[in-house]
């Protein structure tokens, strides 16, 4: 079995996977929901359709195109360095977290690129369409990303007494993101948690060589 499991076809595995169930989650999402319509699924946890402009959890710093750009050029780089380590015969953790991280940031490649060219807007009263007639609501490159996992673990008001938040709303955790900005941000952490001295010494040993 493990002369068909390569570190390659792991990796292969890992981003297939990833990147099919990040697409079929947003194309439901996309046809069968309202924008900004939510579905409760416990007192922690909704299902709240929203699209966003920019970077993972909804954060937007720079313009779109840039954004879109940045991601393509991140996710060559990241390529090329999957398969260098792949090539070198890494170790298979590090590898598969790797292949998240890549996976997540192609994930939301796809909706930036096609989703604006393929889909009608979504509006609280318009469900969005696959393929409609007029055209998707914007050109290349300029789609929004789908998002619709959120969980305010905790929805409450700051003590009065506090100052400058004082009686103010407060949600933890409340950045609304999709199943492609887990997967980098899961890839991330588990490289500092179980990969931070290899990445150093593999750093090093790079640094050195060049």
């Amino acid at each position: 079995m493990s002369r068909y499991l390569t570190k390659g076809r792991i990796a292969l595995l890992v981003i297939f996977s990833v990147l099919i169930i990040d697409q079929v989650i947003k194309v439901y999402i996309k046809t069968h929901m309202y924008w900004h319509e939510s579905i409760r699924v416990t007192d922690w946890f909704y299902i709240y359709f929203t699209e966003n402009n920019g970077m993972a959890f909804g954060m937007e710093i720079f313009g779109k195109l840039f954004l879109s750009l940045f991601r393509i050029v991140a996710v060559t780089a990241i390529g090329w360095y999957l398969a260098r380590i792949i090539k070198q015969g890494l170790k298979t953790g590090y590898i598969v977290f790797i292949s998240l991280i890549l996976t997540g940031a192609l994930g939301n490649i796809i909706d930036s690129m096609f989703y604006g060219v393929l889909f009608s807007e979504s509006t609280h009263s318009q469900i969005a369409s696959f393929m409609p007639e007029g055209g998707g609501y914007a050109s290349f490159f300029y789609g929004k990303v789908v998002d619709m996992f959120y969980f305010p673990i905790i929805e409450t008001n700051w003590p009065q007494w506090m100052p400058f938040v004082g009686g103010e709303h407060f949600i933890f955790f409340s950045p609304i993101f999709n199943f492609a900005d887990a997967a980098i941000s899961c890839g991330i952490i588990a490289l500092l948690l179980f990969y931070s001295k290899y990445l150093n010494d593999y750093s090093y040993h790079v640094t050195k060589k060049s």
